[in-house]
This record gives structure tokens, sequence and C-alpha cells, in this order.
């Protein structure tokens, strides 16, 4: 990989850039580590410990303190402080997770120098990454672009974030004359479903605050995202021969279909943007006698979040005084709550991004994320945890990519975070 003269930025006169960022990258997709929200392990899925021990692996290479994998396969790790200074611990954290939505198996990168126009990602199948269906593409034109076959996800959420944090780290262990403040990462599993922290340890982790990196376009930050929650809806039917069924059968597929159409049809993912909240219905099981539907609830606004999970429990309440007692019984679960108010109390790990962003030549941009991270479980633990960018586009699917320059970009802003936050001290 072609190092980048950084020369005026923090590092030493005439340094370049060699971290393995992008090789890292590569390394840690090929391993399948998707998530499974029906499971009741954790984590969901066995196979993210192997990502999880070659990160444990790595640390020790890089010559870390204090790491551990815990039996719940989180990574922590600490690059300690070669300062006098009173400098605060800045985390990084990312997950080892990919969604359940796609297909992480097998994935096999293609690295494009797009020069515009469409991509065919599979010519077999004849599937095109087009500028016409994801305009972002037309402001790349140049870039190094690492996309997919066509046949599984990328795994750019969020495993860009962990290679960046980790060639983060190669740097500063590289360059020891660079002064900085003790420095912890962790990685997380199971984010993708909602249970990235769910057994954190928190005390082990020890950051005064932290920065999960697991964002999507150049220059991005986020402190503010959803609240969520998730529901379960099960339908008990009645399974009549269809030749005497008059008055006595109760259809469980019919009972979710009518339910699902009592949920506000613009209040749906398709139909949203920006803080605009939702009903997702991410599963549907069904046949004649018993139905069953997943939801994903989630707003912006407290006040409507909670009439979402209202309105829901009410449809349900319909049913059962249409259908009959305990034809439908409904659980609703808080996944996360939104960050902002965790966060602006400390508002300078805010500004601090936004200023090492400013220094680096980044056009700084806060929106508000249409999801959650595990920061926003974190933030509600007492260590304030706003999001920074991957250089990750369309998640969880094919067609899914990441761009390099962007990447190492997201390189550039960790350290000098860290950079500024020593000088500082």
């Amino acid at each position: 990989m072609v190092g980048k003269n950084i020369d005026g930025l923090l590092y030493p006169k005439g340094a370049l850039i060699m971290s393995s960022v992008i090789e890292r990258f590569v390394r840690y997709i090929k391993i399948d580590t998707e998530s499974d929200h029906t499971s009741e392990t954790n984590p969901s899925t066995e196979k993210q410990f192997d990502l999880a021990r070659l990160l444990v692996q790595e640390c020790e290479d890089l010559g870390l303190s204090n790491i551990t994998l815990t039996e719940k396969c989180h990574v922590l790790a600490e690059l300690p402080s070669n300062s006098e200074k009173n400098i605060p611990v800045i985390g990084f954290n990312a997950h080892i997770d990919t969604s359940p939505d796609f297909s992480g198996k097998g994935v096999n990168p293609q690295f494009i120098h797009y020069q515009g126009g469409d991509i065919l990602l599979n010519q077999e199948e004849n599937i095109t990454l087009s500028p016409n269906v994801f305009p972002i593409l037309k402001e790349r034109i140049g870039k190094h672009l690492i996309t997919t076959d066509g046949t599984t996800l990328l795994g750019a959420d969020d495993k860009a974030g962990i290679a960046e944090i980790m060639a983060s780290i190669e740097y500063l262990v590289k360059y020891p004359e660079i002064e900085h403040g003790s420095i912890k990462i962790c990685f997380t599993p199971d984010e993708e479903i909602g249970r990235g922290v769910h057994h954190f340890e928190y005390a082990l982790f020890g950051a005064d605050f932290a920065y999960t990196v697991d964002g999507g376009a150049v220059g991005t930050i986020t402190y503010e995202n959803f609240n969520a929650a998730s529901a379960v809806v099960t339908i008990h039917g009645r399974s009549i021969h269809p030749g005497t069924a008059k008055g006595k059968m109760i259809n469980a597929s019919r009972v979710a279909i009518e339910l699902d159409a009592m949920l506000p049809e613009n209040q749906k993912p398709e139909y949203t943007e920006n803080k605009e909240g939702f009903f997702h219905l991410t599963q549907f099981m069904g046949n004649i006698e018993t139905g069953k539907l997943s939801y994903i609830i989630r707003d912006h606004d407290m006040g409507k979040f909670t009439a979402k999970k209202e309105l829901i429990l009410a449809a349900a309440n319909y049913m059962n005084q249409k259908y009959g007692e305990n034809t439908v019984e409904i659980e609703i679960n808080d996944s996360y709550y939104n960050m902002r108010e965790k966060i602006e109390p400390v508002i300078h790990i805010v500004d601090t991004a936004i200023e090492a962003m400013e220094q680096l030549g980044i056009e700084p941009e806060i929106v508000p994320i249409r999801g959650g991270t595990d920061g926003a479980q974190m933030s509600y633990k007492g260590i304030p945890t706003p999001n920074l960018f991957t250089g990750g586009y369309n998640c969880h699917g094919r067609f899914e990519f990441a761009v390099e320059e962007e990447m190492e970009q997201s390189v550039e802003v960790i350290l000098k975070i860290i950079d500024l936050y020593t000088q500082k001290a």
C-alpha cells in the first residue's frame, strides 16, 4: 500500500502513513461473523470468536497492554500513555459482527479505480452497482472502491471501523515519539442485533469518553440516534377444514396481515427519512394455526417513540377484542435510547472531532443517524460515545462498498483527535 505524505500534521516530518488499513480490512471481511437475532446465546453466533481471536493476536503483536477476550466475545486492549501530561483516556470502538440481513460468508472483494458509470459486480447474475440508483457514486469518480461480487455484503459495517482503529494504533506504535495519553480500544459482538454492549465490561474498559467508528460518508459525525425497541407479535389461530370453517377458523396468517395493515403506511422505513421514525417488519412467519411478526420500532423523539409502542399495543388489543382473548400476544423491549442528552454535557468530544476534520481539510457534517450504535448504550452507561465515519456505503446488502481514500482519512481523523487532546492537556 503506497503511503501518503502528511508532513505538516502531527506526524514526524516527512513521515508516511504506511498503515495496513486496507490489508487489515480485506483480512477481516473474509471471516464470516454474521450475528443471529433468533439466537439466545451471547454472542449470538460462535463464529464471531474467529475474528475476535485474530484481533487479540494482532493486539499482542503490537505489544498492547491489558488485552482481554471476554467469554461474551468482547475484545479490549490498551495502548498505554507515553506522556506525563494529564490527558483524558480516550476509547475507540467498532463491532465484529455483520448484519443477518444478508450473507457475509465467502466475501470476495473487488478493487475498482472508479471512472464513472455502472459497475458490473457479477456478470453471471447481471448484478450492477449503478449511480442511477446510488447517486453517491457520482461523487466518488477517481476514487478507489472496494465492492462485493454481488453475492454477499462487504462487511464495511463495521470491519472498516475495526481496520481503521487498528491501523491508527499500529501507527502510534510505529512512531513512539508521538506523544499521547492512554488509548483504549474495544471490539464488540452482536451490535447489528442490538446486543453489542449488553454484557460489556465498562470498568475494565475505563475510558473517560469514546468514539465509535461505525459511520458512513466521509466527514460525518453523529451524536443523535433513534430511540429503539423490538416488538414480537405471536398469533394463535384455529385450524379448521376450510369446508366447514365458517364461524370457527381463525387464520393466524391473515390476522397477522390485518394487524400489520393497521400500522400507518407512511411510518414504514421505505417512506421515511431524516428524523422520521418507523415500524419495520423484519420477519413474518405464519400458517393457519400460528403466526409471528417481528418488528423494530424507531424514533428520535421520545414522545413519538412512546406513541409508536402504544399504537402497536392498541392494535394487538383490538385484535384480541375482534378474535378472542389471547389470540394475539405481544412483547416489547426497549433496545437503546437517543444518546444526544448524554453527549451535550460533554460536547467538547464532538467539537474536537470537528476541529480534527477541519485541520485535515475534511468538511465535517453533523448528521442524526437513522439507526443506532454501541455508542448509544455506552453513553447511557457513563461513557459518552459519538460516532465517526468509516468511508463505507450501502451497508447490509450486495451493493455495499467502501472507499479506500476515505478509510485512510478515517485513520487520520482518529490520530488527529488523539493529538488534539494531547496538545490541550
